[in-house]
C-alpha cells in the first residue's frame, strides 16, 4: 500500500504564540529574542512582517533593528511554547497514533489507511490546518507525500498557512529543480562537498552515481541518493515511542567573558549537573565527552575524547571535560560560550572491561555519591544540594543552572 505521510510545521512558532497571546502585536514587526543583558541577544523567531524586511533567525538583535527600526522585541516564554506544542499534537492525534515530533514545532504524521474515515492526505491536511487556526489561533504549513523526506520538503515549499502535495508520479518535476540544500540531511558542510562535484540541485544528486560521492560522504552518499530518488522508507514512529538519545549536552553564553581556567571549571561543573541527571533518566552511561568553546570574537572550536571508563557521574564527566579543555585551548582570546556534551552512550549496567590503571573502587564510591545526590534533588529540588564552588558568584545566570524549561526547549528544537 502506498503510504500517505504528512509533515506539519507551525509557522513562525514562537512569534506566532506571542502575537496570539498579545493581540496588540499582530500588526507590528515582532521578533522573539534572547536577553541582550545576558548576552543571548539574538533573534529566536520573527513574524511574517519582520521576515519580509529581512530579519533572520539567529542574527544579532542590533543587526535586526538596522533592517527593521520599528521591530518590537519580546522575550521568550518557553512554558507557553511547550504548552501549545502539546495542544497541537493533541489535534494531530485525532487522526492517527503515528505522530513523530521533529522539534518543538514540527511533526510527521502517517495517515495511511485513514482515507475512509477522513479523506485523502490533502483533505486531512486541510482539516488539520483549519482546526489549528480555529482552536489555537496558529497557522501551519503542510507537506503531503509518500515518504517523510518529501513531506518535509513540501511543508517548506509554501509558507505560511499552506499545503503542498508531492505525489510519486510527478515528484521529479516538482522537486528536482530545487537546490540540494533544501533536502533534509544536507547541511552547509555536505553542500560544500556536493558542489565540488558540480551538484547543485536535488535532480543533480538523484542522477549522480553514489559511488562517486562515497569517497567523501561515506555511507551517507547512498542515503542521500536514495532520498533524492524518493526511496525513503523510514517509518513514522508512534506517538508514545521514545527515540533513544545519542548525546546529552548543555551550553550557555556567559554573562561576562571567561578569562582563566578556574572560571571555565566552574561553568563546566555547573553545566554537567543537568547532563548527569539526564543520563540517569535515560539509563545510559557516557563513554566520551565533547566540548565546544566560543571565544569573544565568535569563533568556535570543538574537541572530543574517549573517557577512561563509562560514567553517569557529573563530577567525573566535568573533570574529563576540563582536562580536555586545558590540553586543547591556548587562551589566545577570552571565552564567551561553553558547551559540554556527553557522547557514545552504553547501557548503565552493561559489562565493561576496565583498564588496569582505573581506580574502580573510587569510581564506585563516586557513583554511589552521585546516585544519592540525584535522589535528593529529585525529591527536594535541583538546588537542594550542589557543589560548593557553584555557590560563588560565577559568570552564569543562575536560572541556567536550574531551569527545566530552557533545557527541554533546547532538546525539542532543531534537527
Amino acid at each position: 500500500m502506498e503510504r500517505t505521510i504528512l509533515h506539519i510545521d507551525l509557522n513562525n512558532f514562537y512569534a506566532s504564540v506571542e502575537c496570539m497571546l498579545d493581540p496588540s502585536l499582530r500588526d507590528k514587526y515582532v521578533a522573539v529574542c534572547g536577553s541582550v543583558e545576558e548576552r543571548h541577544g539574538i533573534v529566536l523567531a520573527k513574524n511574517t512582517a519582520a521576515k519580509a524586511l529581512g530579519v533572520k533567525t539567529a542574527e544579532p538583535v542590533w543587526q535586526a533593528k538596522q533592517k527593521c527600526p520599528n521591530l518590537v522585541i519580546v522575550p521568550p516564554h518557553y512554558e507557553e511554547y511547550l504548552k501549545y506544542s502539546r495542544l497541537v499534537r493533541e489535534i494531530y492525534e485525532r487522526y492517527t497514533d503515528r505522530v513523530e515530533a521533529f522539534g518543538i514545532d514540527e511533526c510527521w504524521l502517517d495517515v495511511t489507511g485513514c482515507e475512509g474515515l477522513f479523506g485523502s492526505g490533502y483533505e486531512i491536511a486541510e482539516q488539520i490546518r483549519k482546526t489549528v487556526k480555529f482552536e489555537l489561533g496558529l497557522t501551519v504549513s503542510c507537506g503531503v507525500s509518500f515518504n517523510k523526506v518529501f513531506a518535509k520538503l513540501g511543508s517548506d515549499m509554501k509558507k505560511p498557512d499552506a499545503i503542498t502535495v508531492i505525489p510519486r508520479e510527478s515528484f521529479r518535476e516538482i522537486i528536482w529543480g530545487l537546490p540540494a540544500s533544501e533536502m533534509i540531511g544536507i547541511g552547509r558542510n555536505t553542500m560544500k562537498e556536493l558542489e565540488r562535484y558540480q551538484i547543485h540541485t536535488i535532480g543533480d544528486l538523484a542522477q549522480t552515481d553514489p559511488q562517486i560521492l562515497a569517497s567523501r560522504l561515506k555511507s551517507r552518499a547512498y542515503q542521500l541518493y536514495a532520498f533524492a530518488n524518493g526511496e525513503d522508507t523510514s517509518p513514522v514512529l508512534q506517538n508514545d515511542a521514545e527515540v533513544p538519545a545519542k548525546s546529552v549536552g548543555h551550553g550557555i553564553t556567559t554573562l561576562q567573558d571567561l578569562e582563566n581556567n578556574a572560571e571555565v571549571w566552574c561553568i563546566m561543573l555547573a553545566l554537567v549537573q543537568e547532563i548527569g541527571r539526564k543520563l540517569k533518566v535515560y539509563g545510559k552511561s557516557a563513554n566520551g565527552v565533547a566540548i565546544c568553546i566560543k571565544d569573544n570574537q565568535l569563533h568556535s572550536k570543538e574537541w572530543q575524547c574517549r573517557l577512561p571508563m563509562p560514567s553517569q557521574s557529573a563530577s567525573y564527566i566535568a573533570r574529563e571535560a576540563y582536562s580536555l579543555f586545558v590540553k586543547s585551548y591556548n587562551w589566545s582570546l577570552p571565552i564567551r560560550a561553553v558547551t559540554v556534551t556527553a557522547i557514545n552512550f552504553v547501557r548503565e549496567n552493561e559489562p565493561y572491561q576496565y583498564s588496569l590503571f582505573v581506580d574502580t573502587q573510587k569510581a564506585e564510591r563516586l557513583a554511589r555519591l552521585d546516585t544519592t545526590v540525584f535522589k535528593l534533588q529529585k525529591r527536594f529540588g535541583k538546588s537542594v544540594i550542589r557543589p560548593a564552588v557553584l555557590l560563588c558568584d560565577i559568570k552564569m545566570n543562575k536560572a541556567d543552572m536550574v531551569s527545566d524549561n530552557k533545557v527541554l526547549a533546547g532538546m525539542l528544537g532543531g534537527y
